[in-house]
């Protein structure tokens, strides 16, 4: 990581580029829909803090609403417990915004956590060690569903393997695309059936075994370790989900279950024991940290009807137990796994069902509108024993879900390390957005030296409400603010840290408190998936803030055309005051890189791209158009150019496209910027990116 100190006196904030004689007033981040508060979602809790979320319907399964902190009694142990923490969550489903003539949504390249978090919180659990590999498909086709249907926009998600295959899962993300990236890749890899390799066995030592000789599975010890494996994905993801208090935390789990036999402790490898605690402590760390499983089976009706044609003939010898209702005892053992994990947990098992849209709106209703209530247990030792929950409501006719109780943890939690502010460290940390203080970062990928990209960053930190205490006639604060890189194998990469000094004379807060601080650096990286975290502190109040971004840094090299990020700027947001310890667009934008995608009318934008051109030797060209759609389709503003390959001659291999998009007419509503190039060459590649801006009307005076 590289370090930078800067001290921002007043005089050396504020941008001096201007895009046009327009200067209309910063815009204000865009305001919430209207929707129920809901309780903040939080990261640190004490130790003995037990939260529990009751889900309460009446005779005929509707909600019911309206009810306060003195309608539930909760027990521990058959102890009542002191409520200390009540609110009723009730999450609307935000259907992902798109331009009506666009095919599907157009993903946002902002991240921030400016409006807080206020959606569903799911962890789609794909377990391919216990999915059959023909089979691979409906497992994929239930999971697509469930992601293109019943996640919403306000929602995030995240995609685990139970085999711990890092590079094709997907961390927190509300990106459809990259939810169902990673779930294409899937492809189950399941033992095949005990039953029939032990059919087999018997098979092929029929001439030479002894009358009652029992049939050992040969594959009883791997059956063994695949099944601990999945319990223990589920412990540690469950673990890691902790951190998260005030919302619910759902695992949605597509598997076909455990069959390991649990119970033969006498005619197995010895491996029942240990899968059984591994089952036990799988549902200990679920129901400590407040997340409730929901098992899938994607076989639908007829389970193990595809292990059941490949049998030929079985023996004589009942004493084996390898007759048809040995697969019967498999699908059950598999589906009772499913059962224990859901029902012990919060959740609900969905097994025997070939239509999972009924089921998977339940889950939705389930993690949508629920009470909260957290309280201090009584009970404060750490010894791993189990304590039972009980939810009861004084209203007659009424049902209540929650979990049955949880497993206190052995120990208490570690310490910090001391060696970075634990707010910080905090944040750093969260599986999800901190927002305490406020951010938003967007990143734009260009060619970079040695075949890698240059990840451009510019972060805005909110500064509305920061504390700066007045001191000398000027008025201060600190900001740090850590970028980590890690790519989806586990690697981490060099980042960023940089400590800034604010000292500001009174004539300059209200521009800081008008349009934030900006911060711009640069990520050198070879092409690859990334996700970048970064998180900043403000020294007054110790407040901490903290955002995801995915990054995909492309191959410029390998296909015929390709494209840069989208770098924009605009009239409005240069005048932000911006810290440069490395802009490497400055020579190609009139101001610095914007994190903003809502713009005045009356504003102007600037954007700049590269087109990479790969195509051939020969002489040929490239057209380049860049448009602004409005919602319905209709075209405000579009430029071309023409560019010629003799251009590339002894250079980067990238054609550089700057133009202005004057918003003085323009109506306010949504709109689609685009880019494209096209190549006037053999078979014309094409390449475009496109980016959602909102025009608004200026706020009245």
């Amino acid at each position: 990581m590289t370090r930078a100190t800067w001290l921002l006196a007043s005089a050396g904030i504020v941008a001096a580029v201007s895009l046009g004689a327009q200067q209309a007033s910063q815009p204000a981040p865009p305001a919430p829909q209207e929707a129920a508060p809901q309780p903040p979602i939080t990261f640190r809790a004490e130790i003995n803090y037990v939260e529990v979320d009751a889900r309460v319907v009446d005779a005929q399964g509707a909600f019911v609403g309206g009810l306060t902190a003195a309608d539930f009694q909760v027990l521990e142990d058959g102890k009542p417990q002191k409520v200390d923490a009540f609110s009723f969550v009730n999450i609307p489903v935000e259907r992902r915004a798109r331009p009506l003539f666009a095919k599907a949504p157009i993903e946002p390249d902002v991240a921030n956590n400016l409006e807080g978090y206020d959606g569903r919180v799911y962890v789609l659990v794909l377990d391919d060690l216990h999915t059959q590999p023909l089979r691979s498909q409906r497992a994929k086709q239930a999971a697509r569903a469930f992601i293109q249907r019943y996640i919403g926009a306000n929602d995030t998600a995240a995609i685990v393997y139970t085999s711990g295959r890092a590079d094709v899962s997907q961390e927190f993300t509300n990106s459809q695309r990259r939810l169902l990236a990673s779930v294409d890749k899937f492809m189950g890899r399941k033992l095949r059936s005990s039953t029939l390799e032990r059919l087999d066995e018997e098979a092929r030592t029929r001439g030479t075994r002894q009358q009652g000789d029992r049939i050992d599975d040969p594959f009883d010890q791997e059956r063994a370790f695949t099944a601990r494996n999945t319990f223990d994905s589920l412990r540690n993801l469950s673990n890691y989900l902790a951190g998260i208090s005030g919302r619910r935390k759902a695992i949605i789990f597509f598997s076909e279950g455990v069959d390991y036999d649990i119970y033969d402790v006498f005619n197995t490898s010895g491996g029942a024991s240990t899968v059984q605690q591994a089952s036990r402590d799988a549902v200990a760390a679920a129901t400590r940290a407040n997340v409730a499983i929901y098992g899938i089976d994607p076989r639908g009706l007829g389970a193990m009807g595809d292990d059941m044609i490949e049998v030929q003939d079985t023996p004589q010898d009942a004493s084996l137990g390898l007759g048809m209702s040995s697969f019967g005892d498999e699908v059950r053992r598999s589906q009772d796994s499913l059962r224990v994990l859901s029902n012990e947990t919060g959740g609900f098992p969905i097994v025997n069902q070939n239509d999972l849209n009924a089921a998977f709106e339940r889950v939705v209703a389930d993690n949508s509108q629920y009470y909260l209530l957290g309280y201090y247990s009584t009970n404060d030792k750490r010894n791993g024993r189990f304590h039972k929950i009980e939810v009861k409501v004084n209203r007659p006719g009424v049902t209540v879900r929650s979990r049955r109780g949880y497993v206190n943890a052995r120990t208490n939690a570690p310490k910090d390390d001391g060696k970075t502010a634990p707010e910080l460290r905090a944040a750093l940390m969260s599986p999800l957005p901190m927002s305490a203080l406020p951010l938003a970062t967007t990143a734009a990928v260009f060619k970079g030296p040695e075949g890698k990209g240059a990840v451009v960053l510019s972060t805005l930190i909110g500064a509305r409400d920061l504390e700066l205490v007045e001191k000398n006639g000027t008025f201060n604060n600190d900001l740090e603010l850590v970028t980590t890189v890690a790519d989806y194998g586990g690697k981490t990469f060099p980042g960023d840290r940089a400590t800034l000094t604010l000292a500001l004379k009174a004539d300059s807060v209200p521009r800081l408190r008008a349009g934030g601080f900006r911060i711009l650096n640069e990520i050198d990286l070879p092409p690859g998936r990334y996700q970048l975290r970064t998180a900043a502190r403000e020294g007054n109040t110790k407040r901490a803030g903290s955002v995801i971004f995915d990054v995909d840094v492309p191959d410029f090299t390998k296909d015929k055309l390709s494209i840069s990020g989208i770098a924009l700027t605009s009239a409005t947001s240069s005048v932000v005051p911006t810290a440069r310890p490395k802009d490497p667009l400055a020579k190609m934008l009139p101001g610095p890189l914007t994190t903003y995608r809502d713009f005045v009318v009356g504003d102007e934008l600037a954007l700049f791209v590269e087109i990479y051109d790969n195509s051939s030797k020969a002489a040929h060209k490239v057209e380049i158009e860049a448009s602004l759609k409005s919602e319905g389709g209709q075209s405000v503003f579009t430029t071309r150019e023409e560019r010629d390959s003799s251009e590339l001659a002894g250079g980067p291999g990238g054609y550089g496209f700057t133009t202005r998009v004057p918003l003085k007419d323009v109506a306010p509503g949504l709109y689609v910027l685009r880019v494209q190039g096209t190549s006037r060459i053999d078979d014309r590649p094409q390449v475009a990116r496109e980016t959602i801006v909102r025009v608004v009307a200026p706020p009245a005076r």
